[in-house]
């Protein structure tokens, strides 16, 4: 059976985390998809976990808290990104997160008929599919992943040490 060590997993989650992000914006910059504002959040847990890669190997006493908190940020990535399939597919509202970006600084009159005039993308629409999956689809995969592994080596620590 595969088994997949603290080491291996940070060196996955980094690695993976890196080129989910380099892929995000070459799709955004280079091919021209723009993200809606869930998509845009929902490229924090990957910034959030190299930075915590990083960390640990200055800090490596501290392993079992990074572990842990790297689990409840994909958890909170794997809960995003469900929410986010949901507006996909029409099964939630589109809510205020989804208009955050645009709304967020509006401060008169003329700044709010700016923002109507400019081309805003919603939430529910899928701008860019790879074998027929949006990539949130990949990163609800990814993140649950990265959640259980990250769990079962929490749990397991002190046995694995």
């Amino acid at each position: 059976m595969f088994r997949l060590g603290k080491k291996n997993l940070f060196l996955a989650i980094f690695l993976i985390s890196f080129i989910a992000l380099i892929s995000a914006y070459f799709i955004e910059y280079i091919l021209g998809h723009q993200p809606c504002s869930l998509c845009l959040y929902e490229r924090i847990p990957f910034f959030l976990a190299i930075l915590i890669i990083f960390i640990n190997y200055k800090y490596d006493k501290l392993e079992k808290n990074f572990i842990l908190l790297l689990a409840i940020i994909f958890f909170i990535a794997t809960i995003l990104s469900l929410y986010h399939l949901g507006i996909e597919q029409g099964f939630i509202q589109e809510s205020l997160l989804c208009d955050l970006k645009n709304g967020a600084n509006i401060i008169d009159k003329s700044e709010i008929l700016k923002q109507l005039q400019q081309k805003s993308i919603s939430c529910k629409d899928v701008t860019f599919k790879i074998f027929g999956l949006s990539l949130t689809n990949y990163n609800i995969i990814i993140s649950l992943l990265f959640t259980i592994g990250l769990t079962k080596i929490y749990f397991g620590y002190e046995k694995n040490r």
